[in-house]
């Protein structure tokens, strides 16, 4: 008797153990993915995060079984939580993940898909400067942003357009506001991107020159910003980040061909939005998500590796990345 009652207990916990064992490889093999995605974004929401807020809206995600939440960024930004695992997705810049590829302890994210095409980011001046090319830099205050690849873009620029570097005076940035820097003339220029603030300054009625590092610097047409993902999840789950990466193709294809309709759907999303501005920009960027002829999400590696070959020239990063940190096989199954 004594010997049937130890077993019994014996075989149930077994069994439960076998069940215990099947569950946990279900949630860790493709076949039984998470369907709980959280995407971070770089900051605050805007049109580069569009599609993302349509394929929520659209019902693109829930078709795929997937439950997506939006994060706001950390202090220490998206690839922070992208790398510890709070996040599976988020949005970062090519410039700055090579930072982060390029570590001792390098992180452990890959860029999944580039949100533009092409690198849509140069320096806006007010017209009155006559900064209308780089080499007129010569003489004027620029406002920093003290990341490390931007002092070299700009020196790379400046060389290019036959300008002297060490006659441009750099300070830090007085403010997060750059159109109220230069219309104030605390400065005389600063970084931006057309998609954001050329978009805004266009709407203010304001008389600016602006022009973009790739225009005069091939080099420097590098993707900014992109999506990136955990590399464990990557792994682990391709079924799951592959349905994660079709759906927000999606979202964004819906922006490109409708853009009034994606504005609308970021405005619902995000009221204090301003509207003018962000129909504005959704307009600008219906046509350069993709560019003509050009699928959505997808890197060139010769591109990539080129602007990577570049930071590793110019000492900016200590290892030849080359065309690391990317893959195109979630955008294009």
């Amino acid at each position: 008797m004594k010997t049937t009652i130890f077993f019994k207990p014996m075989i149930l916990i077994f069994i439960l153990a076998i069940v215990f064992m099947i569950v946990s490889c279900s949630n860790n093999d493709s076949s039984g993915d998470p369907a709980s995605i959280s995407f971070v974004l770089d900051w605050t929401p805007n049109t580069n995060h569009t599609g993302v807020y349509v394929a929520i809206a659209n019902g693109y995600y829930a078709e795929a079984g997937l439950d997506v939440k939006i994060l706001n960024p950390p202090e220490a930004g998206a690839p922070a939580f992208v790398a510890n695992g709070t996040a599976q997705f988020g949005v970062d810049f090519q410039e700055s993940l090579g930072i982060g590829l390029a570590l001792d302890d390098p992180l452990p994210v890959t860029a999944v898909a580039a949100i533009i095409s092409h690198n849509n980011s140069g320096i806006i001046s007010l017209k009155n400067k006559g900064i209308d090319d780089f080499s007129k830099l010569e003489g004027k205050t620029y406002a920093s942003w003290m990341v490390p690849a931007e002092l070299p873009i700009l020196k790379q620029t400046m060389t290019d357009a036959g300008g002297d570097f060490d006659k441009l005076k750099v300070v830090d940035a007085p403010a997060q506001d750059v159109l109220s820097m230069i219309a104030t003339g605390l400065v005389d220029t600063v970084w931006v991107y057309e998609s954001v603030d050329v978009i805004a300054a266009g709407v203010l009625g304001m008389e600016y020159n602006f022009i973009r590092f790739a225009d005069t610097s091939p080099v420097l047409d590098f993707y900014t910003p992109i999506i990136i993902a955990n590399d464990d999840f990557l792994k682990n789950h391709p079924e799951t980040a592959a349905k994660f990466i079709q759906a927000t193709a999606a979202g964004y294809e819906f922006a490109i061909n409708n853009p009034k309709e994606a504005a609308d759907i970021l405005l619902d999303a995000v009221p204090e939005l301003t509207p003018e501005l962000i129909y504005a920009s959704q307009e600008y960027l219906a046509g350069t998500y993709a560019s003509a002829g050009e699928r959505w999400g997808v890197f060139d590696e010769e591109r990539w590796g080129a602007f990577y070959d570049w930071m590793y020239e110019q000492g900016i990063i200590q290892v030849p990345l080359g065309s690391m940190g990317f893959t195109n096989e979630f955008v294009m199954p």
